[in-house]
């Protein structure tokens, strides 16, 4: 008699839950789009001299928030990704640019007014290389004619015309931002993002040249929001 009365209260307690949550909470569905700029370079082991290159990033996002203060975000971008290696007080440089779709799963958590939000982001995140390109104000593809004021001594030239061995990349992003609301079911965003990459773009077995060659990248993008539910 005990437990079909205690069992009897527990529904009665999750209907009424479930009644509270329905009454001062609906889910929503938004769908959007971004763009904005982004920096990387690539962690080299052993290291390489390098500052970051320049890049671009832009696509669609999908939000759906099913309870007060967290949601889910999808994304499907194109991003650039790479690195610039810098030659000690010279001119010199050498540039890679690695092109990427990138497909992010995130949660969201967020926490303001209906009107204006704060929001941090954070997740794993799946990419596919579709291709990259070179650039240098020298013959990267002929080491035996370099000017004679390029400093190479002791610097691995490998990773100038090495195939990218790993198509697909995955890591961790984490990003903070903030979301205003517009008139009806618009919004607007800007978010802040890192990501870091757990697998090496090139081959990094014991007899390779590189232990380790992971993507580290930084982007700044705004966004629109069109809450669809």
């Amino acid at each position: 008699m005990i437990n079909r009365k205690f069992a009897a209260t527990l529904l009665c307690l999750a209907a009424s839950l479930s009644a509270f949550c329905q009454q001062h909470y609906e889910s929503n569905i938004a769908v959007g789009v971004k763009a904005g700029a982004t920096i990387s370079k690539t962690m080299f082991s052993p290291k390489i001299e390098q500052g970051f290159t320049k890049g671009f990033i832009s696509g669609v996002a999908f939000k759906y928030i099913e309870e007060r203060h967290f949601g889910i975000i999808a994304e499907l971008n194109f991003q650039q990704r790479g690195w610039r290696e810098k030659f000690d007080e010279t001119d010199y440089y050498f540039e890679r640019k690695l092109t990427y779709v990138q497909v992010p799963l995130l949660a969201h958590i967020y926490f303001g007014s209906d009107r204006f939000k704060a929001f941090f982001n954070a997740g794993p995140e799946i990419a596919f290389n579709l291709g990259d390109s070179s650039s240098a104000n020298f013959n990267y593809n002929d080491l035996d004619n370099l000017p004679s004021d390029l400093p190479m001594s002791n610097r691995n030239t490998e990773q100038y015309t090495m195939p990218i061995k790993n198509k697909i990349d995955y890591g961790i992003s984490a990003g903070l931002g903030a979301e205003l609301k517009l008139a009806g079911k618009h919004s607007v965003s800007v978010e802040g993002r890192v990501y870091y990459g757990l697998n090496s773009i090139f081959s990094n077995r014991k007899k390779d040249v590189f232990a380790g060659s992971n993507g580290l990248s930084f982007m700044v993008t705004a966004g629109y929001w069109f809450r669809v539910k």
